[in-house]
């Protein structure tokens, strides 16, 4: 009995601990959700006393006692701050509140947590002191506070925490010496205090840190010699201390000492001597960085050794003796198959550019040689280097001609070449570098003319050609470069009329045409109204200074000295500002303003009234024929339309769009063609049809067909909407329509099919949700983070072409990744317009209004908000699906994620997480596919996706225009390589 009595006693005392008092759990969550913004609260709606504690949303229990043992609340933007009844929950194992926006303090009730092993609340806006209470959690293996504002230093007491693997403290506000506590976490495999503002020297018992794996110290002001502690850390694998102050030598035998590294980074220090050559027995590095420091010697050719080396990052420093030998490390370098980035530029290299450069890795992106003394001139192989996207070469002493091949490299988005001595004239080749944004071959010998085809390059931002012997004309092309911001071609033999279709170029902030001998007037250029600065000087230009250069309101340089201009010279803008302003050597110019030392204009002509009675009667003759004119004009053209409407009316069916194509397909040379229309070459379907993919035998040409599925109701209207969108339509990223078919089947049926250019590369769609792709059709790679930014701008640009620039404003409407497609080089092109509408001004019953079925306005996710409520299709309607889909694109997320529902929108997710959490929400294939997250990162994605969320607004009128859209990319675009390459110097 007395036994029984106990075990019964025991099984009640179980059940107070296990059973019962999970009510103190609950109402610990509870309190939880009511400290979170109501506005954030959705996410945890799950959370009330209608379902059993354990089955509640991101709740996990154990198994026998049904406590709460794990919270996973990561990534849930949700708001407000931590509640202290955080610490009722006794059970905890695993924390997670990172990556969302809590604010306020860290309760010191969470080191009540005593059973805790996971700790995360990086990624959010917390402040104060680091809790010392958390030393009670001793238990805890994993401890992230990453990025927030926690300030002061780092509590002594947490080095009782002997089992942590892991700290993560970068990314606040922590101040004071290294923290010496740390000495005694000897189980620690990663430490990170990177961009904080701790200083001073490192204590040498960090050696006690045996165990580590990764030590990240960047972006502090810790100073002193190169820690000879972390020589005894044999086991780093990662260590990062760029932008601190550490001085002194590297030990010689530094390879020996760390031999297990992978990532080295000693970027932006004090660092002196040689470059040790044992770092060539590390055979795990992949990256070295330790540019911007005081090295010298020479760069040993033993990196080539190095067979997993991807970046090798030298620049600034001393190395080298201007002398033959100093570039034998780039023959060595050649072994290297795996190098993506090379930068060796501002040193003391001299000696002749080895030819075997040619040889190096077709994965190398970056080859920076800038800045030193390098003679010799480009191998013609280069061209061999199929993967450059950015070749530096400018301010040394190479010559020769620009190698044709330079065209085969069709990645190519960097070329800088100026301030050497190359000859010879400018290959046209180089036009085939199509995504080419920055051409710098300015300083050099060159002549020749300016090829058109350069003009020809879409994505081209900066031009610069200046201080050449070029000659001839500027070619009218240039109005062809719409992202052009900077045109630099003074100091040349260029002549003739500039072209009126400079106007053109509505991008351009910079224009520097001096010193050259261009005549005639200024082309009509009132629509740069970016413009920021402007030099026409010494030229031998004419007529009078336009009025609207008083206009342009980002106007802060004007040179127009040494022409032949006449007339006044306007008073307003910048006019006003006579420092701003070069007019000089215009012996026919006048005006008031005296800073300007103008002559004062003669009197006004004499009003019409006073002037000789003939001319006032031949003028009036001429005013009265010019109005019997226009007025029969209108009367003809109105007759026609009336004529034209009835006809439509008359004949409802198509109109004949066909005989616009040159080619006609039959069906059986279409089923000939896709082998009878096997699901084999299946590459799409959509609501109205499939798309196969196709060899036509005539031509042996790969083309994609879409066939129509003429039991749709709407199925004919779609073909010819689409048919009526594209016969008349040309741009560079637009889907091009071959052909048409229009015939019947084997069987007598009615067969309806559209024959388009074939996309190598498929749809958007695949390429940003791979996992959702059959794998054999699966990408195999990422989409990298310029890659979007380009595909970005492409379909921002084509769309400004269909609401602006066609005869007649078109509106997609149903614009999505899968209607985006991607030909070999990844240029998007806009595809599926079997809704697209003509906004005709003045015949809104017009027979194309009617063609699209009523009331479709698109795909659930994309569609705007107004097509919902009945609005009729519009440009703005485009507007807010380009904005969703660039949220897509730089997030991963598509707007129908199951995360997404109510208010909570994948708009209202992004805007939540800007600016400060970008890194949160973006799509992390982008952040490991070989970008190292950094500012310009950082600073790209957060333009980007404000220029997603300015399109998606709620009401049209407050949409970005898509030509303001497009310019906002490829500034970011400009910004991210001006960014990039002033921290590669």
């Amino acid at each position: 009995m007395r036994l029984f009595l106990l075990l019964a006693f025991n099984a009640l005392m179980q059940l107070e601990a296990y059973g019962f008092t999970d009510e103190s759990d609950r109402q610990a969550l509870l309190e939880i959700k009511s400290q979170v913004s109501e506005s954030k609260r959705d996410a945890l709606s799950a959370w009330n006393n209608s379902f059993p504690l354990c089955s509640w949303k991101w709740v996990r229990c154990g198994r026998k006692h049904k406590r709460v043992t794990r919270l996973d609340l990561g990534g849930l933007q949700l708001g407000g701050v931590i509640s202290p009844s955080i610490g009722n929950l006794s059970f905890l194992i695993y924390l997670d509140l990172s990556n969302n926006s809590f604010g306020g303090t860290i309760p010191q009730e969470m080191g009540n947590l005593f059973r805790l092993k996971y700790l995360a609340v990086g990624f959010n806006y917390l402040e104060g002191e680091i809790p010392a209470s958390l030393s009670n959690c001793s238990r805890l293996l994993y401890l992230d506070l990453f990025s927030n504002n926690l300030g002061d230093g780092v509590p002594s007491e947490l080095g009782s925490l002997r089992k942590l693997l892991y700290l993560y403290l970068g990314l606040n506000d922590l101040k004071g010496k290294f923290p010496v506590f740390i000495r005694n976490l000897t189980s620690l495999i990663v430490l990170n205090l990177g961009y904080n503002h701790l200083e001073g020297e490192i204590p040498d018992d960090i050696a006690m840190l045996s165990q580590m794996v990764s030590l990240t110290l960047t972006m502090n002001n810790f100073s002193g010699v190169f820690p000879p502690a972390f020589y005894n850390l044999s086991s780093l694998e990662n260590l990062y201390l760029l932008g601190n102050g550490f001085s002194g030598n590297l030990k010689p035998d530094f390879g020996n000492l760390l031999p297990n590294i992978h990532e080295l980074s000693l970027h932006g220090n004090f660092l002196t001597g040689a470059i040790p050559t044992t770092l060539a027995n590390i055979s795990t590095l992949e990256m070295f960085g330790i540019g911007k420091n005081r090295m010298t010697g020479s760069i040993s050719p033993n990196f080539g050794k190095l067979e997993n080396l991807h970046y090798l990052e030298l620049a600034n420093n001393s190395l080298g003796s201007y002398s033959f030998g100093d570039l034998a490390f780039l023959d060595a370098l050649t072994n290297c198959s795996h190098l993506h980035g090379l930068s060796v530029s501002y040193n003391r290299l001299g000696g002749a550019l080895p030819t075997s450069i040619v040889n190096m890795s077709t994965e190398l992106t970056v080859l920076n040689l800038k800045g030193n003394l390098i003679y010799g001139s480009i191998p013609h192989d280069i061209g061999n280097l199929i993967g450059l996207q950015s070749l530096l070469l400018a301010d040394n002493l190479l010559t020769g001609p620009l190698p044709t091949s330079l065209g085969n490299l069709v990645g190519l988005g960097e070329l800088i070449l100026f301030s050497n001595s190359f000859e010879g004239i400018v290959p046209p080749s180089l036009g085939d570098c199509s995504h080419m944004l920055d051409l710098q071959i300015g300083y050099n010998k060159l002549n020749g003319t300016i090829p058109k085809e350069i003009m020809q390059i879409p994505t081209l931002v900066h031009l610069n050609m200046e201080s050449n012997s070029l000659s001839g004309s500027l070619p009218n092309d240039i109005g062809r470069l719409q992202n052009l911001v900077e045109l630099l071609l003074g100091n040349n033999n260029l002549s003739g009329h500039l072209p009126q279709t400079l106007g053109k170029c509505l991008s351009m902030e910079v224009i520097y045409l001096q010193e050259n001998h261009f005549d005639g007037t200024i082309p009509d250029i009132k629509g740069l109204m970016g413009v920021k600065k402007v030099d026409l000087s010494n030229n031998n230009l004419s007529g009078s200074i336009s009025e609207y250069f008083e206009n342009f309101s980002k106007l802060e340089y004007l040179n127009l000295s040494d022409n032949n201009f006449e007339g006044r010279v306007p008073t307003e803008g910048i006019f006003q500002n006579a420092t701003l302003v070069s007019v000089f050597g215009n012996k026919n110019l006048c005006g008031s303003i005296k800073e300007l030392k103008l002559k004062p204009c003669i009197a006004q002509a004499p009003p019409v009234e006073t002037r000789h009675p003939s001319l006032l009667k031949k003028v009036a003759i001429g005013v009265s024929v010019g109005i019997a004119l226009l007025l029969l004009l209108f009367i003809v053209s109105l007759s026609w339309f009336k004529k034209r409407k009835n006809n439509q009316k008359i004949n409802n069916s198509a109109p004949s769009t066909l005989e616009i194509f040159h080619e006609k397909l039959s069906y059986g040379d279409l089923r000939n063609a896709t082998d009878g229309f096997s699901s084999s070459n299946i590459v799409g379907s959509g609501s109205f049809g499939t798309v196969f993919k196709a060899l036509l035998q005539t031509e042996n040409k790969i083309v994609a067909v879409k066939v129509l599925n003429m039991q749709r109701r709407g199925a004919m209207k779609s073909f010819m909407a689409e048919c009526e969108s594209l016969k008349d339509i040309r741009h560079r990223n637009l889907v091009k329509l071959l052909t048409a078919c229009a015939s019947i089947d084997f069987q007598g049926n009615e067969f309806r099919a559209l024959i388009y250019e074939f996309m190598p590369n498929g749809s958007l769609d695949k390429w940003l949700h791979p996992e959702e792709v059959e794998e054999i059709h699966r990408p195999s790679r990422t989409l990298t983070l310029l890659e979007r930014l380009n595909i970005a701008i492409d379909v921002a640009s084509v769309l400004d072409y269909l609401h602006v620039h066609c005869h007649e404003p078109i509106a997609h409407c149903d614009l999505k990744p899968s209607n985006i497609l991607l030909d070999d080089d990844l240029t998007a092109h806009v595809s599926d317009f079997g809704l697209a509408r003509l906004l005709l001004k003045f015949d809104q019953e017009s027979f194309f209004n009617q063609l699209s079925s009523a009331g479709v306005r698109g795909t659930i996710g994309y569609a705007a908000p107004e097509y919902g409520m009945g609005g009729q299709p519009s440009i703005h309607g485009d507007v807010y699906s380009f904005g969703v889909l660039v949220l897509e694109m730089f997030t991963g997320k598509r707007p129908t994620n199951e995360l997404f529902g109510g208010n909570f929108t994948l708009n209202s997710y992004t805007k939540a997480a800007l600016p400060e959490r970008v890194l949160d929400i973006a799509d992390k294939s982008i952040l490991h596919s070989g970008l190292r997250v950094g500012f310009p990162v950082l600073e790209c994605l957060k333009g980007i996706l404000d220029v997603g969320l300015r399109c998606c607004e709620e009401s049209p009128l407050n949409r970005l225009a898509t030509s303001e859209a497009a310019k906002e990319l490829i500034s970011i675009r400009e910004r991210f390589f001006k960014t990039r390459r002033t921290a590669r110097r």
